[in-house]
């Protein structure tokens, strides 16, 4: 650990902007403190543990947040998750298992930037409340390095199958759960599970969170219509249904969604095993979100289990696939990845400005386009304090070159 990890006050020294100024940054008490031109911030004389950190070359932003993903079921596909685990460990649903799984999960996204995540835990069936519990202790245990928070995804909510999930759903939001979860269309009556949800929700001033392709302009109609009642956020996805309805129907249902502030995540990486498995996989229509004034988030999804094997939990890659896709530019991906996502969860907006957090992410290069195409080494800022780095060099070997050619470069940061 060195001494910037630990430091009271950081100055950041010559980090580049999105919009193009080179500054220094000082950070204080877990916020932005100063934004000054380069050489105009020192640590001298502000703290006995201020520190300078030399950020030249780096794109400095306001760090990404992750709203959806599967802590629980990461790191469960064949070869995922560490070696002496896969050999010899116990079964993935063992509670110390379950606690390292979810611990290792939010580090790999927190070692991509993002410091603030939303887990969706599975409950119910034989497990019971193992996952969230498991999952609570992880939170506890990673404060100080990334907010994690929980949304508790019970099965079945309807009839006498669903009796168990109701009674746990309630138990959840009793054990601290801000943020309830749900998949009403894996229910044999999703109305009757919206309902049962939307009642507990509204009961303990829990938000909502629902995994839904969206294909029911009456069923997103009715959930608008019910989340505008509610005192907390709504935010649903990945609704790729919407882009398989004629295009009045879908406008009509966008507007309605964004006129109950509801926020829509889309998953450009891979679908989730939350889904049914059945239904024709596609994209979020995010341009026509967008146009009807609908906040869209963008989340990872799955990290390596049965929906999606290769899945990375990358947040950058999130929005490099929504830019690359042609559904947004690449300040209006980066903005899915962060100001749209932290809004989803809850949190207060960023900017590099005085007073703001201080959650930050420092990328290798000079402007966004770039940081979406190549951001491999990355410094991430939580709270004021630097919580993860990741240093990458490529190297070019070979026979020299004939004499008389240009020198071409040996080494490159990224």
């Amino acid at each position: 650990m060195s001494s910037a990890d630990t430091a009271s006050v950081l100055v950041l020294r010559g980090p580049r902007l999105p919009d193009g100024r080179t500054v220094d940054v000082r950070l204080a008490a877990g916020r932005i403190a100063a934004v000054g031109t380069p050489g105009s911030l020192t640590p001298a004389g502000t703290a006995p543990a201020a520190v300078t950190v030399d950020l030249s070359g780096y794109l400095l932003l306001p760090a990404p947040a992750e709203p959806h993903a599967h802590h629980d079921t990461a790191l469960t596909a064949p070869g995922a998750g560490p070696p002496a685990a896969q050999v010899t460990g116990p079964p993935a649903d063992d509670p110390a298992c379950l606690q390292r799984r979810i611990t290792e999960a939010a580090l790999l996204q927190l070692g991509h930037g993002a410091t603030a995540q939303r887990s969706h835990i599975g409950i119910g069936d034989l497990a019971g409340l193992t996952a969230l519990q498991a999952a609570l202790r992880a939170r506890r245990a990673l404060l100080g390095l990334t907010d994690l928070s929980v949304a508790p995804v019970p099965r079945l909510l309807t009839g006498r199958a669903g009796a168990d999930g109701r009674a746990l759903l309630r138990d959840a939001a009793k054990m601290g759960a801000a943020t309830l979860g749900g998949a009403p269309d894996l229910d044999p009556d999703p109305a009757g599970y919206l309902d049962e949800l939307l009642r507990t929700a509204d009961e303990y001033g829990c938000a909502l969170d629902l995994h839904t392709e969206g294909d029911d302009p009456g069923r997103l109609t009715r959930l608008a219509s019910a989340a505008a009642g509610l005192r907390a956020g709504v935010a649903l996805g990945p609704c790729t249904g919407l882009a398989r309805m004629p295009a009045g129907t879908a406008a009509r249902t966008a507007e309605r969604l964004a006129a109950a502030g509801v926020t829509v995540v889309a998953l450009p990486q891979s679908p989730c095993a939350l889904l049914p498995g059945d239904v024709p996989r596609g994209t979020t229509p995010v341009r026509l979100l967008r146009a009807a004034g609908v906040a869209v988030a963008a989340g990872s999804g799955a990290l390596r289990d049965a929906a999606n094997p290769v899945g990375r939990g990358d947040p950058l890659e999130a929005a490099y696939l929504l830019s690359s896709a042609g559904q947004t530019s690449p300040e209006e991906a980066y903005a899915a990845v962060s100001t749209h996502a932290r809004a989803a969860l809850g949190l207060p907006p960023l900017r590099i400005e005085a007073g703001f957090p201080a959650e930050l992410l420092a990328v290798r290069g000079t402007d966004l386009p770039g940081a979406l195409s190549l951001a491999y080494s990355r410094v991430v800022i939580h709270r004021g304090r630097i919580v993860s780095r990741t240093s990458a060099v490529r190297e070019f070997c070979g026979a020299a070159p004939p004499p008389d050619t240009p020198g071409l470069p040996r080494q490159s940061p990224r």
